[in-house]
């Protein structure tokens, strides 16, 4: 499976495996990479996509053909390929920290999945477009944990992530749940389509201070 390793300037620190948006490992993923990179992690990408040929999807119809790639996914098949992401990072000599997992819309739900399967440090998750089906889970999940929602989400409506914070929060580990006024999903991406600046702003912000109480890096 290919991947992208982002160093931090110092050439070590915790570790991040970053997981990709059903756009694939776009533009925007890389540059998020890049900024957690600038921040002392030690970031992976794995490109969940890679079985069919690793597509990075844009363009006026790319939301349709990214649900095509989606549909070709195998559950199983990708939340396997991110606890061997866990590993490989874990591996490498420029890890000095924890590492945990981190992922945006699809990645978010597998970021979950996969810290529900292995036992990463710590869990970030924007708009986890799985979680609503996986809450089940969420006993398994040891891992202190950040989950990002926007209140004008029609994909995940603003009762659902009520329940999702109910479950969340009465789970064994500690997780935070962030709400963000008139967001819709994927707000952080900066697609038009989806961008909410605002929201976009606050969440980074809240992600860059809950990152620095979970897991240091510096």
């Amino acid at each position: 499976m290919p991947a992208d390793l982002h160093l931090p300037a110092a050439g070590s620190g915790p570790g991040i495996v970053l997981l990709q948006e059903i756009f694939g490992v776009t533009d925007y993923i890389d540059g998020r990479a890049r900024d957690l990179a600038a921040l002392g992690y030690v970031v992976l990408v794995p490109h969940v996509y890679w079985r069919q040929g690793d597509p990075v999807i844009s363009g006026e119809d790319a939301l349709p053909r990214a649900m095509d790639a989606l549909g070709k996914v195998d559950w199983d098949t990708a939340v396997a390929d991110g606890v061997a992401s866990v590993a490989a990072l874990r591996q490498r000599d420029e890890i000095a920290g924890p590492t945990g997992v981190f992922g945006f819309c699809f990645g978010g739900g597998l970021a979950f999945a996969v810290a529900a399967a292995d036992d990463p440090d710590f869990l970030v998750s924007y708009y986890g477009s799985a979680l609503p089906n996986l809450l089940d889970a969420t006993a398994d999940v040891r891992a202190p944990s950040l989950h990002h929602f926007g209140l004008a989400d029609t994909y995940i409506p603003a009762e659902t992530v009520e329940r999702i914070e109910r479950v969340l929060t009465a789970g064994p580990a500690k997780a935070t749940v962030l709400t963000y006024d008139d967001a819709g999903h994927a707000f952080d991406n900066p697609m038009p389509a989806f961008h909410h600046p605002k929201a976009a702003r606050d969440a980074w912000g809240n992600t860059v201070t809950w990152l620095s109480r979970t897991a240091p890096a510096g």
